[in-house]
């Protein structure tokens, strides 16, 4: 029973759901990026390069064996070439996201200083004491 308790309580922790909230909201930026790389940014590209698709391109290193059905061996570099853009644009997206975050907390300037210390005592006094409460010395005020 106390097993069950404990993870009741981690699974509704704040951080545990968030973290699971971003897990899912990332899992479908991710195919919403891989749409806009194979179906968008890709076509244009290939085009310029005469008419490649480059979801298509590969070295064949052993073709395929269709009396022994071996399957071809290749290396598809170019669906490589398509991950390596996603990787680009979601890491792009993520990095203006989290500066724009950054941007957000940024605290102003601190707040100038109420006290200073006594030059006699090296108590705390106000700015614009004339006189140390504690040792009682006059002190020129700080406007």
């Amino acid at each position: 029973m106390g097993l069950l308790k404990e993870f009741r309580e981690f699974a509704v922790k704040g951080n545990v759901v968030d973290m699971a909230v971003g897990v899912i909201i990332g899992a479908a930026f991710g195919s919403i990026v891989t749409s806009l790389v194979n179906d968008v940014v890709m076509p244009p590209i290939g085009m310029v390069v005469s008419n490649v698709n480059f979801a298509d391109r590969a070295i064949v290193l052993r073709p395929a064996d269709e009396v022994n059905k071996k399957p071809a061996v290749v290396i598809g570099y170019g669906k490589f070439i398509n991950t390596v853009i996603n990787f680009m644009i979601v890491a792009a997206v993520i990095f203006l996201v989290i500066k724009q975050i950054n941007r957000l907390k940024r605290e102003g300037p601190p707040p100038s200083p109420t006290t200073r210390e006594c030059p006699h005592c090296l108590s705390s006094i106000p700015m614009k004491a004339s006189r140390c409460a504690h040792c009682t010395a006059e002190v020129q005020p700080v406007a």
